[in-house]
């Protein structure tokens, strides 16, 4: 019986996981990749927000469907503005102050945006499309200087990456004044001042998990994680060092003069984590940190599956994502932010690849030879 052949274009020449993902597909031999612009295929791997949505449906066999990989409407998780909008005005989110930092949506003044109110702002952000925080934000901002409680903030530019349009600082004028001059909408958010550091060093890290959402809304975590370093000493009496606030690939890489002195490349995977918990702090990985943070992914993921499940449309989504947390001195683990397109630590393209493809398209399009991966090699990825 010969095998059932299907095709696919790829329309994002800058993604590293899509690239791996289409070598997978072809090496199969049931795959044939057709020119970008072709509009007749079963799987797009398309780049992000310049998707066709409006077009996407079955072609030639309506008993096959039509797979993109991202979801529409998904950057309501993965812009910094529109998550902090989410999480605030989401019912099904109430506990997100035990999980995300306090944060405020602020645009500068040049853009005329509707002010909330200092009391009962949250009503304003809910009821209308853009909304600047500035005021409840300066509310808070006196309210724990008064009380003596940590006054450091960061600003972030929403759609920023790589450490771009980033301010540390314990003045909330000189914060405003920066996004203001900066020209572009930015969230204010508390600053974790007693992050968890490792030793040797003394130096701060972030999360990065890989969650993949397949056709049927099933969330599944990839079994491993890393450890974004810095290489610099964390230093609460200067702010002006990037490099030992922000732990951006490419600013400890172009920035700190120790880039790759304590981990190759500034990245710990998990297996070297889940020892040095144990040794150092005398817990498991596995009941201290990966609950909360396998928690906080449900719910995000849970509260905006109305909006985006593609269950009942004429194609049908998959998306990986990008998940970065904080773990702070108590080990409660603190979600910052949420990449829509994720790239890989490098020596894990193979696996989360094949993964993807296993888990996500393999199961929309059926692979004669699915079945005959032995045990040892099946999904590195968890249901949550």
């Amino acid at each position: 019986m010969n095998a059932t052949m299907y095709t696919f274009v790829a329309r994002d020449e800058n993604s590293s996981v899509y690239a791996e993902v289409s070598k997978i597909l072809l090496s199969t031999g049931q795959w044939k990749r057709l020119k970008r612009d072709n509009p007749r295929f079963n799987l797009m791997l398309g780049e992000r927000n310049r998707l066709p949505f409006g077009r996407l449906g079955p072609h030639d066999n309506a008993s096959c469907p039509t797979l993109v990989n991202y979801y529409r409407g998904a950057d309501k998780l993965c812009r910094k503005a529109s998550l902090v909008k989410l999480i605030k005005t989401s019912p099904e989110l109430c506990d997100s102050s035990s999980w995300f930092p306090e944060s405020y949506v602020i645009y500068p003044t040049n853009l005329n945006t509707p002010v909330a109110p200092a009391k009962n702002g949250i009503n304003h952000l809910k009821n209308h499309p853009k909304t600047d925080e500035r005021e409840v934000f300066l509310a808070s901002y006196h309210a724990k200087k008064d009380k003596g409680e940590g006054t450091v903030w960061i600003a972030k530019s929403s759609a920023g990456a790589k450490g771009a349009g980033i301010l540390i600082s314990s003045d909330a004028s000189q914060l405003l004044e920066f996004i203001d001059n900066q020209g572009q909408v930015h969230v204010i958010q508390k600053y974790l001042e007693r992050p968890l550091l490792l030793e040797p060093g003394h130096r701060k890290f972030d999360i990065r998990s890989w969650v993949l959402v397949d056709h049927q809304y099933n969330i599944y975590l990839y079994r491993e994680g890393v450890l974004r370093t810095s290489s610099e000493p964390y230093n609460s009496s200067d702010f002006q060092d990037k490099t030992s606030h922000l732990t951006n690939h490419c600013i400890q890489k172009e920035h700190s003069k120790n880039y790759g002195k304590y981990e190759e490349g500034n990245e710990m995977f998990f297996d070297e984590f889940r020892q040095y918990l144990l040794d150092t702090h005398k817990v498991a990985l596995e009941s201290s940190v990966l609950p909360q943070l396998k928690q906080i992914i449900r719910s995000c993921l849970a509260c905006i599956e109305p909006a985006i499940s593609t269950k009942h449309l004429s194609y049908q989504s998959f998306q990986l994502f990008g998940f970065d947390f904080m773990v702070d001195q108590d080990l409660k683990v603190w979600l910052i932010e949420i990449n829509g397109a994720p790239a890989c630590a490098q020596k894990l393209y193979p696996e989360l690849c094949q993964g993807i493809v296993d888990v996500a398209i393999s199961s929309v399009f059926t692979l004669t030879d699915s079945s005959s991966r032995p045990p040892s090699q099946q999904t590195p990825f968890i249901k949550l």
